[in-house]
């Protein structure tokens, strides 16, 4: 279930001054990128929080308000793009050069076959401050449903040596996620990973329930793989609110 329907340093010392996690989001699970692309001629507005969870020192909060439209009109073959304004409040470098921008492409289950799985890849945090937002994360996903269990992704990630780091700038992504249908249609449970002691490395948890069709809320919990923010870490842990808003 695609959160739609339902929702990076250059040098230690910048990373410092950044101290928050920088996402330009696709279509995601909790964190990462899903296989799920906005349908043609469909919007989606997100709007997500990332609180800390303690003041001890371990990075600003962060906010990230975006809008992403289908751009195919095809069944088989699906494409979007989007547009993030990302803030960290602490008028960084970084906040000074907020705007990123991402796109996928894919094509979803069955679409070839029946049992096919689902096929993605695109780019996303593709900045406009060189060696600072430019993280070009480009990556691809494999995803597939099985009954009873739900849906399984994995895939990888490559992104700018300046900006996440020599040896953090590539990984594993994968995700399970799941309608819980038992107990309603409305009520949506994940967890993703995405590997990496650059601070976009991280083990994500949520559930989120859907008051209307085009309208959901995600409540979830960061926990990031380098919580070392002078090494190019992500910083404590974070408590996530992701509103997700589609039209028309």
């Amino acid at each position: 279930m695609k959160k739609i329907i339902t929702k990076l340093a250059a040098a230690a010392a910048l990373t410092m001054a950044l101290a928050a996690p920088a996402m330009a989001t696709p279509s995601t699970q909790i964190w990462i990128p899903s296989t799920d692309i906005q349908a043609y001629k469909t919007g989606h507005l997100g709007i997500d929080n990332y609180i800390r969870t303690t003041s001890h020192d371990g990075g600003n909060n962060f906010y990230d308000i975006g809008l992403t439209a289908g751009v195919l009109p095809f069944e088989k073959i699906q494409a979007e793009i989007g547009i993030d304004y990302l803030d960290g409040g602490i008028n960084s470098t970084a906040d000074k050069s907020p705007f990123y921008f991402n796109g996928k492409i894919g094509t979803p289950e069955d679409a070839w076959f029946k049992g096919s799985p689902a096929i993605a890849g695109g780019l996303y945090n593709a900045g406009t401050k060189l060696g600072v937002t430019t993280q070009n994360i480009a990556y691809g996903l494999v995803a597939k449903t099985l009954p009873v269990i739900g849906r399984l992704s994995v895939g990888g990630y490559h992104g700018s040596k300046t900006a996440l780091g020599s040896g953090q700038n590539n990984g594993v992504l994968a995700s399970w996620d799941r309608t819980m249908s038992e107990i309603s249609d409305k009520l949506w449970m994940a967890v993703d990973y995405q590997s990496g002691n650059s601070y976009m490395g991280a083990l994500n948890f949520g559930v989120s329930w859907a008051f209307s069709k085009n309208v959901s809320v995600i409540f979830g919990y960061d926990i990031y793989n380098n919580t070392d923010i002078s090494t190019g870490g992500g910083g404590q842990n974070t408590f996530t609110t992701q509103l997700d808003i589609n039209f028309p």
